[in-house]
């Protein structure tokens, strides 16, 4: 399948490489990349030689998160049901990666921040570059970012994933390891 925000390769190892491919939009989150996504994972589980998923980003970020100019586009011709939907298409992807049958490893390097942080915790397995950072600043637009703060729970004690989403901070990668999150 030809996909146009992501690349997918699958090695003779089966290993399925999937790269976020909007390095100028430092690989943002939109409906179109969230789909790929989906449809990627789905590929890769009814694929035999498939053993693992390893999810990075093109450049040099790993996912800044969603894409700020489909928010606007959103806000501005969309009603509630229509932004549901949306954040439900993101949620059912964090669903289906956890409940996915290969184990999927996230590849960290740059920030991942808001969703792109929740795509990595979403992740069976994250490794962070020593550049990575990570962080829920949804708090500082208004959202809550309570779709992640189940994943998140899972990786951190339940003082440190309040602290990261209500804080909206970013923590780098060695901050990262220390509290379970890489």
């Amino acid at each position: 399948m030809n996909y146009e925000r992501i690349l997918v390769e699958t090695d003779d190892a089966g290993i399925a490489r999937f790269t976020l491919n909007r390095p100028e939009k430092r690989n943002a989150l939109d409906a179109l990349t969230v789909a790929e996504l989906r449809a990627a994972l789905a590929a890769a589980e009814a694929g035999a030689a498939t053993r693992v998923v390893l999810l990075t980003g093109a450049g040099k970020d790993f996912c800044a998160g969603a894409d700020l100019s489909e928010l606007e586009r959103i806000a501005a011709g969309q009603g509630p049901i229509e932004n549901l939907q949306d954040a439900g298409a993101l949620g059912a992807l964090f669903v289906a990666m956890r409940r996915s049958r290969l184990p999927i490893v996230a590849a960290v390097r740059g920030h991942a921040i808001a969703g792109g942080a929740g795509l990595a915790t979403a992740a069976d397995l994250v490794l962070a570059a020593e550049d990575a950072k990570f962080g829920y600043p949804e708090v500082h637009l208004g959202f809550v970012p309570a779709m992640v703060m189940t994943i998140l729970r899972r990786r951190v004690s339940e003082n440190r994933a309040f602290e990261l989403v209500v804080g909206g901070h970013r923590v780098g990668a060695v901050e990262a390891e220390r509290i379970g999150l890489v």
